[in-house]
């Protein structure tokens, strides 16, 4: 059992209102067992205001990073795990007794550990939809399942294709469509990923890292067709309370 102590932590990030992790810690922390814990919201509109908030809030133990800092908070931390180092984006802050800040990513652990139940021997590759700070914690993942990926955005570069270039080949040679972006989010619940929806078949899996709405457009459309559909509220449980391990150790 963790003893009890005033700790605080809290989610970096910008209109996070909304934010999935104030409501998830702040009811963990009712129970008597973490009594003592706070969790509240640092929105900041840019991440130069980050050193402040670090100064001004000198108690603070732990921090999550979502959007749009998972990769830009990097340069104001000390020093970054092996994982957060190779993936290049941050999700947790760890404040260490030596007053030291340490990143790490939890985001491919929460990721993998969703995906995995649903896969099966014919899903080989995947479509990464969007190239920010999420999309590289879920290529590791990938990376680690050993399931081939490529990005897709609405510029065509390096590495990357564009929307325009799916077609019904596509979606025979890739297996798993990942939404990382945040194009369906609430309140606009009608957007979705500009796809070719009718070529999903049941042979697909549909994973969307938004998990509010429960079902998104991009969902429901791949489920008109016959895929295996996935929010991203069990990657957030899972991610979280790596976090919260991270915290504590």
């Amino acid at each position: 059992m963790i003893d009890i102590l005033k700790r605080r932590f809290g989610l970096l990030g910008r209109n996070i209102s909304y934010s999935f992790s104030k409501g998830y810690f702040t009811e963990k922390f009712n129970d008597e067992v973490f009594a003592g814990n706070t969790y509240e919201n640092f929105d900041i509109s840019e991440i130069n205001h980050f050193s402040g908030l670090v100064k001004n809030n000198p108690d603070l133990k732990g921090l999550n990073v979502t959007i749009p800092y998972k990769e830009q908070v990097i340069p104001f931390l000390d020093k970054l795990s092996k994982k957060a180092s190779l993936i290049g984006a941050v999700n947790t802050i760890k404040f260490t007794k030596n007053g030291k800040l340490k990143g790490y990513n939890t985001d491919y652990y929460g990721f993998k550990k969703s995906l995995k139940p649903l896969l099966e021997p014919h899903h080989k590759k995947a479509l990464i939809l969007g190239t920010g700070g999420a999309s590289k914690g879920v290529a590791f993942a990938l990376d680690e399942l050993d399931i081939l990926y490529t990005f897709v955005s609405r510029e065509a570069k390096e590495n990357i294709i564009d929307y325009d270039l799916i077609n019904a080949t596509t979606f025979d040679n890739f297996q798993i469509i990942i939404n990382c972006t945040p194009v369906g989010t609430s309140p606009n619940i009608e957007a979705c990923p500009n796809l070719p929806y009718e070529f999903f078949t049941s042979k697909h899996i549909a994973y969307d890292l938004i998990y509010n709405p429960e079902e998104t457009q991009f969902l429901k459309n791949a489920k008109e067709h016959g895929a295996i559909i996935k929010n991203g509220y069990d990657m957030l449980i899972f991610q979280a309370e790596k976090a919260w391990k991270i915290w504590n150790k």
